[in-house]
């Protein structure tokens, strides 16, 4: 029975021994320990306030990041409202200026047709006439070769004149 009750002097020396490792561990060890406990603590803690800010900078850096995206989008549609703006103002210009060019075409074709229209009447004209010149000739050698018709055509041309 000895093995399993402990004796007096075992209980004794071991309970001084614990309270003597105790107090060399109170005198030596726990401070620190506790030292670090607390040193750990505060590295914690300042690791914690330090993801807390740097979550409130990531939060404002979201925010920025959204408010320039809303901004560069509402640059891109001015930009784009002002190219098509630009686009149709482009459009209509060129329009009016192949409207004015068209225009100044169709209005010397005019001129050169009425010019043209004009010669080719003139050219008409003198073709008349040297034709009618021509016939006129062979008429009058043809009427004037008979002494009798002579002072007939010139009998009939005085009655037409009118002397007053």
């Amino acid at each position: 029975m000895e093995l399993v009750l402990p004796g007096i002097g075992l209980v004794f020396w071991m309970s001084l021994v614990f309270i003597l490792l105790l107090v060399l561990l109170k005198k030596f060890a726990w401070k620190p320990i506790l030292g670090a406990l607390k040193e750990r603590e505060g590295e914690i803690m300042s690791s914690l306030m330090m993801a807390k800010e740097t979550k409130m900078q990531m939060e404002q850096l979201k925010a920025e990041n959204e408010k320039l995206l809303v901004e560069a989008r509402q640059e891109r549609d001015a930009i784009l409202v002002q190219a098509n703006k630009a686009k149709d103002q482009i459009i209509t210009d060129a329009k009016a200026k192949a409207q004015h060019e068209a225009d100044r075409i169709v209005e010397n074709s005019r001129m050169i047709i009425e010019s043209e229209k004009r010669a080719a009447i003139n050219e008409i004209k003198n073709q008349v006439a040297e034709l009618s010149i021509a016939i006129a000739e062979k008429v009058l050698v043809a009427e004037l070769s008979d002494k009798k018709k002579q002072s007939e055509l010139v009998d009939k041309q005085l009655s037409q004149l009118n002397f007053n």
